[in-house]
Formats: structure tokens, C-alpha cells, sequence
């Protein structure tokens, strides 16, 4: 029986680093996600999303560079460094280097030299080569005496083979290091900005008459231009009047700036040049001036990064990308002025597009920005647009969770997954179809919807019917939240599923009241629809796709843990932290009424992890922190303890049940699955009839639904690394590993599995999905392929 799994969907964000993300020529985004590096083809028309994840680094991924369109340079927070490259379409590492002691937050490549800088937290910069063979040589270290570098740039003089690297840090000043022959040279210090410098960009020049464009953004809101270029003139003809001249506005400048710090006006703009000396070969010697050339005023709160649009044919004027935490993406060009009554003319750089939330209403705003597709394409962190005749329209982007996912549930029919993390959000996932008269083959998965923004993080979820689920966060309360008819709309609009229900019944929509924490429907705003179309954009996600919130259960004395839900969806069960058998007691409601069903299950003596209702109902098992697993048994209105068992020398973190109700699975922290069976159908007696040993703890456990009755059982463990394995048997005895997803796969976890879950219905034999969520904060789909029986 051969075995084989391929993702389907991988549901990843990009980490909140101004320098994760790199576009390569392809339009080929390498984007940091967690401790990994996340590959997405921006010009896909499959439009399928991230497709791989690249696995090895050991902290989170704060910079990402194109070296070319095969090598990917990464860095993470531990200080580490690593080159990726492509054969046969499979990204191999190159060893880890550790460059520095701290975490790197700035890098910059420059391809033609050959030249790659690192910047550190601990106060030094890092010059790097690529050797013969293929590694990383260090050949230089800079310390910049206390200052953190935040953005760098690195570019050649016009008219020179001199390497020029700008360094913006937590000063108010840019540093200036040249570069002519082995080393680089503190050359200038740059004044202007009023707050840290955290982006830096080199435009090249295009000819040699064009100056070198530097471009610097500030935590001040502004951005400058200025203009580095040749001296034409030997520095000895310089006449004294024009060194006095400076010296003069030096100190005209000098007193305007004596106001205090909050003063406006505290700091003026500078025209003074800044003369840059480097060797031009044996004793000459060549100058640059670089001049303050723009000011750029439009942002309402700090600049994170500047791109400057590739220059392509199709694109003849200079554009400048920014973003910044306003939440806004603004696109800047020079238009020509008149100057004077003589028709000269002056450039004077203006505003041509601003993309973004009015008045920064996301939160955080962007923290970063590129171009792709040759620069026809502008994306932030969450956010995308598209041109076309400098007409922009938006369109959909990647997103994903921001933090580690601990709990998914698919929809009663499997419509639909949903999904919640610790990043305070729930969100739901859909194939949508990316031709609509295209087969089921060509289906897309997206998040379309975010039905729970919290104010706590969100520690599990369970689907009652595609209407309703029941989230837990940390918080003594469960809330149950039902569909607003947008959501039904939408769905129906996009292919993914009609759920054939009335929507008259359904509220509009949902908001959140101020400083409140409950989603209130609406019913009498105007409808709020998206184009069957498109996808929600993430601006939409984020506020018109809430659902309201029906129901809130309270009974528990201390933080929610886990939810589970009745095979029958009649009944779901809660847990909460404990210490005690008071507060480790499982409590039973039903789904009509959300009322307590029975008396609470008590045995366990601390926090119960996780809970599993058999497929008929009639048991209740559950696992705990105590090593126990402990059964009850219904009972009229209720459930009675029928059998306890402490075989498992550690935590049991998971359990479920076979699809014939006959056995069932506990996964623990001793590295053990062990796979239990009644003795002669006495359910009060229970025996472990397999027990396999795993390589890491076990985190998680699923077996896969029967499709007929003489399939295989299959069984799939989630570890403490991130590996997946595939089991299968004939009998409860019998199991062998059939597979493994391994977390140095391109698209494997490489964290804590917290759940896994099979996709009810809507599946054959040879093709059967199962979701997966980590704490490395990706949540993924697979498709399992080949016969099980």
C-alpha cells in the first residue's frame, strides 16, 4: 500500500520586521512567517497561495533578500544567517552562520560587488562575500559605538567602482561608509531626521549624468530625498569664500535649531553638501557631494520602509513606495514646475497614490512594502494592489494567524475550516474556485472571513452546524457566535458552498461596541456585500466580517482550555486550568439551549487537555495533565465515570476516537500512542492493544473517518518538533507507519502540533484531506493520497 500527501493550502502571515519580506525579478515573495520562510508566487493565476514553507532557523526570521532569482538570504533573532538555494525546485540550505551575538534587524545585497551587510542589535555591522564554494565569508566588522542599525542601503558611486553604504539607526543622523578598496570608511554623518532613521533606499543612477538617489524614512513621519553625485571640479580649486559661506549657514542653521525638542521648529532643513573622498586608484583621489534634495510630507506616524519602483520599460518616471504605521501604502513621483521667468524647470515630488486605511484605523498599520511584477505590483505586510495604466485597483493578498494556532474545527459537513489562535482572532477558511466553470480540481483555498476579533487570546473552537460555532479563549467564558447573512452571501458569491438557508432570519451583519468585547448584531444597517468576484481583501476581514455573538456559558472558576462537541452536535463539553478535582470537572451543555447537561465529570485532579465524545455519544473520554484518561458512560440526562486508567508516565495531551466507536487513542508527553479496546465489549474495563513508541512527545492525535466498512484504520500523530506520521491498520492490533511529514520538508511544521483534524464528507478513498495547526503559527491542509484498504 503505498501512501503518498501533498499540501493543499498552507495559511501564513508575515512576521512584523520592516526587512522580511524580498520580491525576486519572477515576482517569486520570500516572506519570514514564525520561525520559517514562506514562498508565495505573487503572478500565480492559480492564485494558490504560499506553497512552501522552508524550515531552519532557530529564531524568528527578521530579513529576507533576493541574491537572484535561485538564492534566498535569511535572518533571524537569534543572530543567524543562512542561504537558501534552488535546484530542481527544491530550496536546499546552505549551513547556518551565526553573525552576530543578537538579533540582525537590518540587510542589505549588492549583487554587482558581490557585497552582503548584516546589522545587529549588538552594535555592529558585518561585510560579507559569497566564497568559491559557496558559503558565506565574513570579511569586515564595523561597530557603530552604541547605535542600532535599523535599515541599510548599499549601492556604487556614479562614475566610480566605490561601494556607498547608508546606515539609518537609533540616532537621529544617517551614517555614511565608503568603500574603495578593502574596507569601509566612516565618511559622513547626515543631520535632518528628527527621530530613529528606519528605512534607507539607493535609487542607481541611470546614467552617468543622473546623481545617486538616496532615499531615508523616519520614525518623524518624513521622508528625504538626496542627491549624491560627482564633483566636478577638483577639490583644490575650491575657493575660500564658499568654505566660509558654509561655515556661515552652518551656524545660521545652528541658531534656528536652539528651540527646545517639542518647539515646531526645532529643526530646519539643511542645504548644506556633504563631501564624500575616495581613492580612485594609486594616489587620486575622487569627491562626491550628497545634498538634501525633497522633502516628503504626507504620513501620519512613522515611515517603515521605502522600495523604489524597478525601471522597466513600461514605467518612465521615478516612483518611491512607503509605508508606514498610519496604515497607509503612498506612492510618490516628481512632476516638473517652472522655476523662473527664464523656463527653467525643477522637480517637485508629490503624492500620486495613497493606498491604506483613512486615519490608520489597523491596527499596527504597515510595517513593510514592495514591488513586484516589475514594478506593475505594490504589496505591504496584509495588504496588495495591482495596476494597470497607473489605475489601481486592490486586489487579494496573503493572510494568515500572527501567533501559534491551538485549535481548528471543520464545519459540521466540512464546508468550511475555522480556526483560532493566540493572536486574539478566528478565522475561516474556504476552497474557492479559481475559474468558476472550471472542475473541483482547481479549487483555491482563502481565508474569507474573521468572525472573532477578541480581547483574549483564543485557546480552542468547535463547529455546531456551518452557522454556529462555540470559540474558548482565556477567559472563564464560551461564546457561541452564529452566521450573519453576509457571510451566507458570500460564500454562495464566491463557489465555495450555498448553505441553502433562509437569510431573512439572519442578522445584517455584527459589530464590536467600544471597549466592549461581545459582537452585537445588526439588523437594521444597509447590507454589506463582497463582489462574488474576488475574496475579502484583508481591510475587510478585519471589520465587516464578524459574526455576532449569540450566547455566552459560563461555569467554570478559572481559564477556558479546551471544547469539544457531540458526534450529533447536540452536546459540546468545556474544561478550565485546575489544580484541584473541584475545578479539573468537565462540563456537559446542550446546543439548544446552552443549559448544563447532567451533573459536572469529576475525577481528574489537574487541567484537562482534551476531550472526545465517542461517534455514538454514549461515552465521554478525556485526557489530562494528572497522566490519567478517564470514561463516563450516559446515563439518562447525564454521564456517570465508568473507567480510569494511568498507564502513560507523562501529560496526556490528546485522544480520539476510531470511527467505529470500538477503540481509541491517547497521545502523550512520554513519547507513546497508545491505542485502547474494551475486553469482550465490557466498557468498564479497557486494554491497550497497541502501543507504538515515537522519536518526541506526542502532541496530537486523529484517526481518519471510514469511507467503507472494510478500510484500513488510519491514525495520524502530531510531535513536539512538528512532525506528522500516518499509521494504518487492518485490526487495532496490527499498525504500521505508512507515512511522515517530516519538519524539514518544504511545507512540514517545525513547532508544537496542537491539533489535527480530518475533513468530514466530501472526500473518496484515494483523496481524503487533514488539517493541521502548530504553534509555529501556520495552519496547513493536506491531502493524503492512496488506497487504505
Amino acid at each position: 500500500m503505498t501512501i503518498e500527501a501533498s499540501v493543499e493550502y498552507i495559511s501564513a502571515s508575515a512576521n512584523r520586521f520592516n526587512h522580511t519580506a524580498a520580491a525576486s525579478g519572477s515576482s517569486l515573495v520570500a516572506f519570514g512567517s514564525g520561525k520559517l520562510v514562506a514562498l508565495w508566487h505573487a503572478q500565480s493565476p492559480a492564485d494558490h497561495g504560499a506553497f512552501a514553507t522552508l524550515s531552519g532557523h532557530d529564531g524568528l526570521v527578521t530579513c529576507v533578500k533576493f541574491i537572484d532569482d535561485s538564492t534566498i538570504l535569511s535572518t533571524d533573532d537569534t543572530g543567524s544567517l543562512r542561504l537558501w538555494r534552488n535546484s530542481n525546485s527544491s530550496w536546499a540550505p546552505s549551513p547556518k552562520v551565526q553573525a552576530h551575538t543578537k538579533a540582525v534587524s537590518a540587510l542589505c545585497v549588492n549583487t554587482e560587488a558581490g557585497c552582503i551587510v548584516t546589522g545587529s542589535s549588538d552594535s555592529q555591522l558585518k561585510v560579507w562575500k559569497i566564497a568559491e564554494q559557496g558559503d558565506l565569508q565574513e570579511v569586515e566588522t564595523i561597530t557603530l559605538k552604541g547605535r542600532y542599525p535599523l535599515s541599510m542601503g548599499l549601492a556604487k558611486l556614479p562614475q566610480s567602482g566605490a561601494l556607498i553604504l547608508a546606515v539609518g539607526s537609533t540616532d537621529r543622523h544617517i551614517q555614511i561608509f565608503t568603500r574603495s578598496e578593502n574596507t569601509f570608511i566612516p565618511s559622513a554623518t547626515i543631520p535632518g531626521h528628527e527621530d530613529w532613521v528606519r528605512a534607507i533606499c539607493f535609487r542607481p543612477s541611470a546614467s552617468s549624468s543622473e546623481p545617486l538617489i538616496l532615499a531615508s524614512g523616519s520614525q518623524d513621519a518624513n521622508i528625504r530625498l538626496w542627491n549624491i553625485e560627482a564633483v566636478t571640479r577638483p577639490a583644490s580649486t575650491a575657493n575660500n569664500s564658499e568654505a566660509l559661506s558654509d561655515d556661515l549657514l552652518d551656524a545660521f542653521e545652528a541658531s534656528l535649531g536652539e528651540l527646545d525638542d517639542g518647539e515646531e521648529g526645532g529643526r530646519q532643513i539643511s542645504l548644506k553638501k556633504h563631501i564624500l573622498t575616495v581613492k580612485t586608484g594609486g594616489d587620486s583621489t575622487q569627491q562626491f557631494s550628497i545634498t538634501f534634495d525633497a522633502l516628503l510630507v504626507g504620513h501620519e506616524a512613522g515611515v517603515t520602509s521605502l522600495a523604489w519602483r524597478p525601471s522597466t520599460m513600461g514605467h518612465s518616471r521615478d516612483t518611491l513606495l512607503s509605508t508606514s504605521t498610519d496604515s497607509s501604502l503612498i506612492l510618490w513621483s516628481p512632476v516638473s514646475v517652472s522655476s523662473g521667468q527664464n523656463g527653467s524647470s525643477s522637480a517637485l515630488w508629490i503624492n500620486q497614490q495613497r493606498f491604506g486605511d483613512v486615519g490608520g484605523q489597523r491596527l499596527g498599520g504597515f510595517v513593510g512594502g514592495l514591488w513586484t511584477d516589475a514594478g506593475s505590483e505594490a504589496l505591504a505586510w496584509g495588504w496588495s494592489g495591482t495596476t494597470g495604466n497607473e489605475i489601481w485597483t486592490e486586489v487579494g493578498a496573503l493572510t494568515g494567524h500572527t501567533g501559534p494556532i491551538r485549535g481548528i474545527a471543520w464545519s459540521s459537513g466540512g464546508e468550511y475550516l475555522i480556526s483560532a489562535g493566540l493572536d486574539q482572532t478566528t478565522r475561516i477558511h474556504a476552497a474557492l474556485p479559481t475559474n468558476k466553470s472550471d472542475s473541483e480540481s482547481m479549487l483555491s483555498w482563502h481565508e474569507v472571513g474573521r468572525p472573532q476579533v477578541h480581547g483574549y487570546d483564543l485557546v480552542g473552537i468547535v463547529s455546531l452546524d456551518p452557522l454556529r460555532f462555540i470559540s474558548v479563549a482565556d477567559e472563564k467564558v464560551a461564546r457561541v457566535f452564529r452566521a450573519p447573512r453576509g457571510f451566507v452571501q458570500t460564500m454562495r458569491g464566491l463557489g465555495a458552498v450555498d448553505l441553502n438557508v433562509d437569510e431573512e432570519t439572519l442578522p445584517v451583519s455584527a459589530t464590536v461596541p467600544p471597549l466592549g468585547l461581545s459582537n452585537k448584531a445588526t439588523s437594521d444597517a444597509p447590507p454589506i456585500s463582497i463582489s462574488d468576484s474576488r475574496r475579502p481583501f484583508e481591510a475587510e476581514l478585519a471589520s465587516i466580517t464578524l459574526w455576532p455573538e449569540v450566547e455566552k456559558i459560563f461555569g467554570h472558576g478559572y481559564e477556558s482550555i479546551t471544547v469539544a462537541v457531540s458526534s450529533a452536535r447536540k452536546l459540546f463539553a468545556t474544561t478550565c486550568k485546575a489544580t484541584t478535582v473541584k475545578h479539573a470537572a468537565v462540563r456537559v451543555y446542550d446546543t439548544e439551549n446552552f443549559r448544563p447537561f447532567g451533573q459536572p465529570l469529576e475525577g481528574h485532579t489537574l487541567t484537562v487537555t482534551r476531550i472526545a465524545f465517542s461517534p455514538d455519544d454514549q461515552l465521554v473520554l478525556t485526557v489530562s495533565r494528572d497522566r490519567t484518561w478517564r470514561l463516563f458512560h450516559r446515563e439518562g440526562s447525564g454521564y456517570v465515570p465508568i473507567a480510569v486508567d494511568k498507564s502513560h508516565a507523562r501529560i496526556i495531551w490528546d485522544c480520539s476516537w476510531a470511527p467505529d466507536g470500538q477503540a481509541f487513542a491517547t497521545a502523550s508527553r512520554d513519547k507513546t500512542v497508545k491505542i485502547w479496546h474494551s475486553l469482550h465489549g465490557n466498557l468498564a474495563k479497557w486494554t491497550a492493544v497497541a502501543d507504538f513508541k515515537l522519536p518526541e512527545a506526542v502532541t496530537a492525535v486523529a484517526f481518519a473517518p471510514m469511507i467503507e466498512s472494510n478500510d484500513r484504520r488510519m491514525l495520524a500523530v502530531g510531535l513536539e518538533t512538528g512532525n506528522i506520521q500516518l499509521f494504518t491498520s487492518t485490526d487495532a492490533v496490527g499498525w504500521q507507519m505508512s507515512l511522515e511529514i517530516k519538519n524539514s520538508t518544504r511545507f512540514g511544521h517545525i513547532d508544537h502540533i496542537h491539533q489535527l483534524a480530518w475533513r468530514p464528507g466530501r472526500q473518496g478513498k484515494q483523496h481524503r484531506q487533514i488539517a493541521s495547526c502548530a504553534e509555529d503559527g501556520t495552519l496547513k491542509i493536506f491531502a493524503v493520497h492512496g488506497s487504505v484498504n
